[in-house]
């Protein structure tokens, strides 16, 4: 008939996160200096991968933090040894064979006294014998996971079999359910099971013998099961030579057959299943001798190399272990995992590359550029003319108290200091200078620094590709509008209120070359359809009076911006995800926005892009608004841009001593008579009450 099939393991693969050599550098030259004495460490393995992968342990950046958990969820533990010699020599020259014998002496006492039985993850230990050339940045490693050659081979009653063959789809259903409720048993690696008619329980691995006593009278089922980190369709991964070694010795004589689950579960589409788990059974009949302990038999365990050879490997992290290169690395890391499931087509590198020019460094600022380095912009650039005051830095996240004194720190520079004292990598500076604004007289004495102050501020324009604007006044908000709209920028306004708050986007006027393309000589018709993104109006477009000196002959509390503090983060947040929309959909600053729910707008990878959004925290709403550019708009409108385009510094200089001239250009002088000129009053049916209705409000 011939010999029995036997049981073959696929050996573990290492895994080693770059962040690990950057931790491991930091003791070494720290803690460890010239000691080789071990270093306890944790590694991981999961039985989730998809099919094909190699069965590895990994060691993750935080593998030497003294945590013996597993370092994401429904993996295990594999509690591990590193040995770090000073020289490469030494590295070379070390009897590979005694530093593999004395850890798995380690790993012999733990199976005959019964410890691994407690501590079932002990079976899946490893070895890391490494050399780090600190000079160089090169680090040489060798791994090891010792495995016992008790019994040398192991005879199978039949091939495995997937578990679909074996068990029914309820009792696989029962099987996982079981193991999604015991994530702490489940990270041991190594359990018992039992089947009682169509339901699976999951027990420690101590309660087997208990189960196997009882199985007889109440017509259970009792298997061992451990993670399989293999995806191999007939072959267990290695951690299961260790527990085959442990139950020949402690239950081969009572119970010489064993049914072994090889569970492995991945999730797809949010739901677990199993249907690559494969069940073996095994027969440890006579293998050893079980009214002696025998003396530790033969280990072995090193790891091949990338040649398949036994040898150690080398990893060159020259490039990337400098602090600054890890930080950017890390800091992407969020990010790109949004592409592997969520978002597939997000396109990071649009983002990152967005050169962002906010103006205003208060409790917007602030918040705003946080939340844009949580997306990866890398290029922000702050306007502001204040001072860090004694009230900011509760509110404002980028200001500390030494901010506040000497008289207070540029708001501008500091938020740009402290923004790469984040994150290296950031492009960030300040510009301390004052926004010219209607309303607000230029004397002679003053000409020529607000001709500077406006020649600087288009400069900055013309730099940048989205503009935010998030001052405290209503009018130092037009010059940014106009010149975003002339310099084809993206442009994006907050404003708060005491409960309340408005984000925005501008319409976009793209390249039109002078502006005759989007002339709007005809107002789009309202009829529910999304507006083009090029039809949409300003944060001006619904103003029907020039904008003007908003804080003369107010209080102080009417001139700061009195608001309850979640406000301002709430805002800020929905103002940068809604640059991040806008640079995710496939028309960028065209896209159109849904003003009705009868007419569904066209979507991005982030989906649909709103104009504005309204919020009120007083009654927990949040209104996505949309409204049409104002052919009479005191900022975006045709006329203002030509004035602007053709008269330049002359034009605006006029408009900031006068907001009526202002008003005259865009034509809203004349609306404003039409609408005197055309009250009309109608009586109120059977009332002596009269109302007015005005046109053209």
């Amino acid at each position: 008939m011939g010999d029995p099939p036997i049981l073959q393991f696929a050996p573990f693969s290492s895994a080693v996160d770059a962040g690990f050599w950057h931790r491991f550098t930091q003791l070494k030259l720290d803690v460890l200096h010239l000691s080789e004495e071990p270093v306890d460490l944790v590694g991981s393995y999961a039985n989730s991968d998809a099919q094909g992968l190699p069965t590895r342990l990994s060691v993750e950046y935080d593998a030497l933090d003294g945590n013996q958990q597993a370092s994401s969820t429904w993996s295990c533990s594999a509690p591990g040894t590193l040995i770090n010699t000073n020289t490469i020599e030494e590295f070379k020259n070390r009897d590979k064979v005694e530093i593999l014998r004395k850890k798995s002496t380690r790993l012999w006492e733990a199976i005959t006294s019964g410890d691994a039985i407690k501590n079932p993850s002990v079976l899946a230990s490893f070895l890391m014998f490494t050399f780090a050339d600190l000079k160089k940045y090169h680090y040489y490693y060798w791994f090891a996971f010792p495995a016992f050659t008790l019994p040398r081979t192991v005879p199978l009653v039949q091939h495995p079999q997937p578990i679909t063959s074996v068990f029914t789809d309820d009792q696989i259903s029962s099987l996982l359910a079981t193991y999604s409720s015991h994530e702490a048993l489940v990270s041991q690696g190594f359990y018992s099971i039992a089947l009682t008619g169509n339901e699976f329980t999951l027990h420690p691995l101590s309660d087997y013998p208990t189960l196997r006593e009882s199985s007889a009278d109440n017509k259970k089922e009792v298997f061992l099961g451990f993670s399989d980190p293999c995806t191999l369709p007939q072959n267990p991964g290695w951690p299961l030579r260790n527990l085959l070694t442990l139950v020949a010795l402690k239950w081969s004589k009572q119970w010489p057959l064993h049914r072994i689950i090889c569970l492995r579960v991945r999730t797809r589409n949010a739901v677990k299943e199993a249907a690559h788990s494969i069940v073996a059974e095994v027969n440890l009949e006579g293998l050893v001798d079980p009214d002696s302990v025998p003396e530790m038999p033969q280990c072995l365990g090193w790891e091949k190399n990338e040649r398949g050879k036994m040898g150690p490997r080398m990893v060159n992290l020259s490039a990337s272990m400098d602090p600054t290169n890890l930080a950017e690395s890390a800091v992407d890391l969020n990010l790109k995992l949004m592409r592997w499931r969520v978002a597939p087509d997000l396109d990071l590198g649009v983002v990152q590359n967005t050169k962002c020019l906010l103006l205003g460094a208060g409790t917007l600022g602030c918040a705003v550029a946080r939340c844009l380095m949580g997306w990866g912009v890398r290029n922000i650039t702050f306007v502001d003319n204040g001072k860090v005051s004694f009230s900011n830095p509760v509110r404002q996240s980028l200001f500390n108290f030494s901010n506040c004194l000497d008289g207070g720190h540029p708001k501008a520079e500091a938020a740009a200091r402290t923004l790469v004292e984040i994150f290296p990598k950031m492009n960030a500076r300040g510009v301390a200078m004052n926004i010219p604004m209607p309303g607000h007289t230029v004397g002679e004495s003053l000409k020529e620094q607000v001709k500077q102050d406006v020649a600087s501020l288009e400069k900055l324009v013309e730099e940048h590709d989205a503009l935010f604007l998030l001052m405290d006044s209503r009018e130092s908000r037009w010059l940014p509008t106009l010149l975003g709209a002339a310099k084809h920028k993206l442009v994006f306004t907050a404003a708060l209120g005491f409960d309340s708050y408005l984000v925005m986007r501008h319409g976009y006027r793209g390249d039109d070359a002078g502006g005759s393309s989007l002339s709007l000589e005809k107002e789009p018709p309202v009829n529910g359809k999304p507006i083009p993104g090029n039809m949409l109006g300003c944060y001006f477009c619904n103003d029907v009076v020039a904008p003007g000196d908003s804080t003369q002959d107010r209080t102080l509390d009417q001139q700061c911006t009195v608001t309850r503090p979640g406000v301002s983060y709430l805002a800020s947040a929905h103002i940068v995800e809604l640059m991040v929309s806008l640079l995710q959909h496939p028309d960028r600053g065209l896209a159109e926005a849904q003003i009705s729910q009868d007419h569904d707008a066209k979507e991005g990878v982030l989906g649909s892009v709103p104009h504005s959004l309204r919020g009120f925290l007083c009654r927990q709403q949040h209104l996505p608004l949309a409204t049409c550019r104002f052919q009479q708009c005191p900022a975006c409108g045709d006329k203002i841009i030509a004035a602007y385009r053709s008269e330049g510094f002359d034009f605006l200089l006029e408009v900031f001593n006068s907001p009526k001239y202002l008003e005259e250009v865009a034509g809203l002088g004349q609306l404003q008579q039409c609408a005197v000129e055309s009250q009309v009053i109608t009586p109120w049916p059977n009332q002596d009450d009269f109302i007015v209705f005005e046109s053209g409000s």
